[in-house]
């Protein structure tokens, strides 16, 4: 999956599987986690927030399924 920089002090980058409902997620300091049954629109909003890092922890941290790779 590719993955798109941001600008964060805790997140390094963000990518989607939109088909799969995937959200794939590197933090800062080195771990990469995809979680599950992600809208395409929760992706958006996370990308398009002004804080990246409080969206992800108010709206995606806590509310998915996840797996560290």
């Amino acid at each position: 999956m590719r993955r798109q920089t941001v600008d964060s002090s805790n997140l390094a980058s963000i990518g989607s599987d939109a088909e799969n409902e995937i959200l794939e997620v590197e933090f800062s300091h080195g771990g990469v986690y995809q979680y599950f049954d992600v809208s395409e629109d929760v992706y958006e909003k996370l990308m398009n927030a002004d804080s990246h890092g409080k969206y992800f922890s108010t709206n995606v941290r806590n509310d998915y399924k996840y797996q560290k790779m």
